[in-house]
C-alpha cells in the first residue's frame, strides 16, 4: 500500500489575511489540494494562494443533521489523501477549536497509515480577550459551548469569568444549522441565574472578519438576553458576579512546609 498522502488541518485565523501565519500559508501554497471551511470571503481569498481550492460549505443545508454534514466533510478530505494527495483542510479561526471535522479526519488518516497533524491559528477567544481585555489569569476563565451546557449538568464558578459560545445555536436539539431563539434563551438565562443576579452586566461579543471592521460587544443586564440580537458567531461572556474567596486551610497547610526564616547574617555559634 502506497501512503504517500498526508493531511494537514490548518486556521486562517479569524481576520482576512491578516492572522495566517506563514507556516499555514506555506502549507495551502504547497498543496495539492485545499478543502476550505470559511467565511465565503475568506475562501475566496484562500482561492488565490492555490488554484485548487475547493469549499465544503456547500454540505450544509436546512433541516439537515449537522452530523451527516461533518461525515461527508470528513469522506472528502479522506478520499484525496488515500489519493496520495498533499491534503490541506482550512478551518475558520483555529483548526482545533469548535471544529470535529479536522480531529477526526487527522485521527483517521493516522489509523490508515497517513501522516496527519495540525497546526495552531489565531482562535475566537484570543481574539475576545485582545478585545476585552480580559485576563483569563485573573480570575480565572470557564468555557462551555452554550448547548452542551444546558444539556449537561454542569458547574460554574461565578468568580471566575464564563464564556458561552455558540449562543446562537442555544438549546437547538435539531443538530441543524438553525438560529435558535428566546423561548430556548430563556431557559439559559433561567439556569443562569441560578449563579447571577438578573441585573448582572454580561456582553454578547463577535470578532470581526475583515481589517476593516470592528467587534461587536453589546452590553447588557442577563435577564434581557432572551430578547437580545443573536447572531450565529455570537458568544455569550459573563463577567465574574462573586469575589473570590480565600482557602486559609490550604494556605495555612502550605506555609507549614517550609521551614522558618532565619536571618543570613546572624553568626554561627
Amino acid at each position: 500500500m502506497n501512503n504517500n498522502g498526508s493531511l494537514v488541518c490548518v486556521g486562517p485565523g479569524m481576520i482576512l489575511g491578516a492572522h495566517i501565519t506563514e507556516r499555514c500559508k506555506n502549507h495551502i501554497q504547497q498543496a495539492d489540494v485545499v478543502f476550505t471551511s470559511c467565511h465565503p470571503v475568506i475562501e475566496r481569498w484562500l482561492a488565490t494562494l492555490n488554484p485548487c481550492t475547493h469549499s465544503l460549505q456547500h454540505f450544509y443545508a436546512d433541516n439537515k443533521d449537522r452530523r451527516n454534514t461533518y461525515r461527508q466533510m470528513q469522506d472528502t478530505l479522506l478520499k484525496e489523501v488515500r489519493n496520495n494527495k498533499k491534503v490541506v483542510g482550512v478551518f475558520y479561526g483555529h483548526p482545533g477549536v469548535f471544529a470535529q471535522v479536522p480531529h477526526r479526519s487527522i485521527q483517521q488518516a493516522i489509523d490508515e497509515g497517513y501522516q496527519a497533524w495540525m497546526e495552531p491559528g489565531i482562535s475566537a477567544d484570543a481574539c475576545l480577550y485582545a478585545d476585552m481585555g480580559i485576563d483569563p489569569g485573573a480570575y480565572g476563565c470557564q468555557q462551555f459551548e452554550a448547548s452542551q451546557f444546558m444539556f449537561y449538568q454542569r458547574q460554574l464558578d461565578p468568580s471566575a469569568y464564563v464564556i458561552l459560545w455558540q449562543l446562537g445555536h442555544a438549546g437547538d436539539l435539531s443538530l441543524t444549522p438553525r438560529l435558535t431563539g428566546a423561548p430556548e434563551r430563556q431557559v439559559l438565562v433561567d439556569m443562569l441565574l441560578e449563579y447571577y443576579a438578573p441585573s448582572h452586566q454580561v456582553a454578547i461579543y463577535e470578532s470581526p472578519f475583515l481589517p476593516t471592521q470592528q467587534p461587536r460587544i453589546i452590553w447588557q443586564r442577563l435577564e434581557e438576553l432572551p430578547e437580545a440580537n443573536i447572531s450565529l458567531i455570537s458568544t455569550l461572556v459573563i463577567p465574574p458576579g462573586r469575589r473570590l474567596i480565600p482557602n486559609d486551610e490550604i494556605v495555612t497547610r502550605l506555609k507549614s512546609i517550609y521551614p522558618p526564616s532565619h536571618d543570613k547574617n546572624t553568626p554561627k555559634a
